[in-house]
């Protein structure tokens, strides 16, 4: 793979785009993005105690929800045309949600959890009697039972990004191709493909999880490469997200399980994610469809219960129609945006991300999309593999290589590589006569690929070390801090909040009151879609 006429490519695409408009061709394109964050009881613990009520129902509420756990909080913004409005809006909920904890917790700072002793100290989310509630309930029990809890208690922030169809008119027309579904879509894969090939940058620039608590290992051992600090504290030297790394979600646990999906194509990523759903796999099998009370604890004993469980650091995304299953969705109607899933929660930041970060993100994106974006095989995916996985735990090791093809090189050559042609489009996005965001933003980034200590995992072990603090003191110690940094909503905002609670209680309601059938003959009509 040549960089150079990688390089070259992207740059004469946006030139061309920015020859046949008048205004800024992203002008329109929306930014959102999703938190998620553990609470946390006062003495640093998981908080035992249900979502609480004053948030609203986690099934219906469109900015609060839970991930996995009960505990495990998820804030969701709507997509934005501004990055600033985004921020906002997450800033304003999280400000509701700290209203609305119940005394002396917390949201936890950091990605990777602590005082987890045992796999069942992390409870399930709970979704209320409707079929719709207990599916989700069911799925997580399922992924609980296939991968353990603890596992699923990480957090991260994930990115959602579409572009506008002013854009892809344009991209279109230098193409020389329709600007139809068909185009759009195979753009978005275009970039996917390349944001697994170049997105090892991404846990090097951002990754905030370079220790991990004791506690996260149970009665296990830490691996032999971690180190111990202080209390209870493991780390690796030059680790920059261990929750990118070997001890985070992964679903290829072993060669029975290995799920690749194939990214050169909707039709392929469709048929990859339908026939997981439906292959049965012998290791899921032995555990069991049902408890031993009769219950479900898996939707099913298949290689995937549904789409969501497969993880990858970038997923092509088309919003579905009620109870519609998302590979049919994609299907259906294409790709509408991309959701990245690679960040950690930013510890040095009360909203677990920034403005800084969410522009070259865009910046990078853009590179990603416009550069030559060949198919990709398995063989190169498992290359893509080892690299994210070797930056995740040694990503700050200067003499640290990668593979690129049938070429090794270091990775803050390949990296200065790509920051010089991710400049060359800030240049370009930046607004004349304004600050100039985009590349301010890269000028940061260029600064921690030359000294890594710059960096968010470098900064947090520089912290451990020079306190001689542990994790969970570290964690407790910026949970705090961004408690005593959130601000009252203005009695309108707080009014309106309000309301969104009071809506998602009686929607939910709403929807159990609806139902007709059994939880089995609700998921015999969702799984007949596949007929």
């Amino acid at each position: 793979m040549e960089i150079t006429s990688l390089y070259e490519l992207a740059r004469h695409r946006l030139e061309s785009v920015y020859a046949k408009c008048s205004e800024r061709p992203l002008r329109g394109r929306k930014v959102g993005v999703e938190k998620e964050c553990l609470r946390v009881a006062p003495d640093g613990t998981l908080s035992p105690l249900p979502h609480p009520v004053g948030l609203g129902r986690a099934l219906t509420h469109a900015s609060i929800t839970t991930d996995f756990s009960e505990a495990l909080l998820e804030i969701v913004t709507p997509p934005y045309q501004d990055l600033a409005s985004t921020l906002s809006h997450l800033s304003d909920v999280q400000n509701f949600v700290y209203s609305k904890l119940p005394e002396g917790e917390l949201l936890w700072g950091t990605s990777m959890p602590c005082g987890l002793k045992l796999d069942e100290d992390v409870p399930i989310g709970r979704y209320g009697t409707s079929n719709v509630g207990q599916m989700k309930q069911v799925y997580r029990r399922g992924l609980g039972l296939r991968y353990g809890r603890k596992m699923q208690a990480i957090a991260g922030v994930h990115y959602n990004y579409s572009y506008p169809d002013s854009f892809w008119k344009i991209l279109a027309e230098v193409e020389g191709q329709p600007a139809d579904q068909d185009f759009i879509s195979a753009q978005y894969f275009a970039l996917s493909r390349n944001i697994l090939r170049f997105g090892w940058l991404i846990p090097y620039l951002f990754g905030a999880s370079p220790a991990v608590c004791g506690t996260f290992f149970g009665t296990k051992p830490p691996p032999a490469v971690m180190k111990k600090h202080a209390r209870n504290t493991y780390y690796e030297q030059h680790a920059t997200s261990l929750r990118m790394g070997d001890i985070g979600y992964q679903n290829n646990r072993d060669e029975s399980t290995t799920v690749n999906a194939s990214y050169n194509s909707v039709d392929e990523y469709v048929s990859f994610l339908l026939a997981a759903i439906q292959q049965p796999s012998e290791r899921y099998e032995a555990l069991g469809l049902f408890d031993a009370d009769g219950e479900y604890q898996q939707l099913n004993t298949n290689l995937l219960q549904i789409e969501n469980e497969h993880y990858s650091s970038i997923r092509p995304k088309q919003i579905t129609e009620p109870m519609e299953m998302p590979a049919l969705a994609m299907q259906r109607r294409g790709i509408q945006y991309v959701e990245l899933r690679s960040l950690d929660v930013n510890a040095y930041d009360p909203l677990g991300i920034n403005d800084e970060q969410l522009r070259f993100l865009e910046s990078f994106m853009l590179f990603c999309m416009l550069c030559d974006s060949p198919p990709m095989d398995a063989k190169e995916q498992l290359q893509n593999k080892s690299n994210l996985i070797s930056v995740a735990h040694k990503g700050r090791d200067p003499d640290l290589q990668l593979q690129r093809g049938d070429e090794t090189v270091s990775l803050r050559q390949w990296g200065s590589e790509i920051l010089d042609m991710v400049g060359e489009l800030c240049d370009l996005l930046d607004v004349e006569g304004q600050p100039k965001v985009y590349c301010n933003s890269l000028t940061q980034q260029l600064h921690k690929l030359h000294d890594p200590s710059l960096t968010p995992s470098g900064m947090m072990l520089q912290e451990l070390f020079d306190n001689n603090e542990d994790f969970f003191t570290f964690g407790m110690r910026k949970s705090q801090e961004h408690k005593a940094q959130s601000t009252p909503l203005s009695t309108e905002k707080q009014r309106e909040f309000e309301q969104l609670v009071k809506e998602s209680i009686e929607k939910q309601a709403d929807i159990e009151a609806s139902d007709s059938m059994s939880f089995k003959a609700f998921l015999d009509s969702y799984h007949a879609q596949l007929n």
